[in-house]
């Protein structure tokens, strides 16, 4: 199936870092595919049968407990990046002592008080993770605890996207392409994000902080 881009005015941009990072324009590019599947997906099971999204800013329910959230390399090179060159002020102040202190069971390690300090590059699971109705109670997943309030995200969009990324993996023919989609194996280069070593971010943030003071 193909997917069209209906919202190419709401697609996050960084036009300076884009010119110089390829890599960037990828990720961005997939995201923005993301978040239109997700706002397709929010009409369909949501919206139109008269249901409302629970979630909202500030409300981190789900980053304060889910212990295995998926994250690919490209991804992880964009929050590496947003970390070290945009987040500024108390958030970052905030930021890097958290990234160097982070241990596996802890809260996801970019949550600043209740805020999500890596919003426009957060990971497609994030990005896809939605409530329908009642927020999510104390240390509740509503994904086993009620399922049919999570959306469920469109495949032919979340296939789109991550097929944008490919060049990045160095795939760059339709053929090869097609193949890594349809066999799924994209996924052989994810990673947990809470098993990650985020004290390197930080060491990398504070060597930024350095060289442009």
């Amino acid at each position: 199936m193909e997917v069209e881009s209906v919202y190419p005015d709401k697609r996050a941009a960084f036009p300076e870092a884009e010119a110089k990072l390829v890599w960037l324009n990828l990720l961005l590019d997939a995201y923005s595919v993301v978040d239109e599947g997700v706002e397709l997906a929010l009409e369909q099971q949501g919206r139109a049968k008269g249901r409302v999204l629970a979630c909202k800013k500030g409300c981190a329910g789900c980053c304060r407990i889910h212990a295995a959230v998926p994250v690919y390399p490209l991804e992880m090179a964009g929050m590496a990046w947003y970390c070290t060159e945009q987040v500024s002020g108390a958030e970052r102040a905030v930021l890097a002592p958290q990234l160097e202190s982070f241990a596996e069971g802890k809260p996801c390690p970019f949550l600043v008080d209740d805020i999500c300090s890596i919003h426009p590059l957060r990971p497609m699971a994030c990005r896809q993770f939605n409530v329908f109705d009642t927020p999510c109670a104390e240390n509740e997943d509503p994904f086993y605890s009620r399922r049919d309030d999570v959306l469920t995200p469109l495949e032919a969009y979340t296939n789109a996207a991550f097929r944008g990324t490919l060049p990045f993996y160095g795939i760059t023919t339709e053929r090869d392409k097609d193949i890594v989609i349809a066999e799924h194996h994209i996924h052989r280069q994810v990673r947990v994000l809470q098993q990650c070593n985020w004290k390197e971010l930080a060491k990398k943030m504070r060597a930024f902080d350095a060289a442009n003071s």
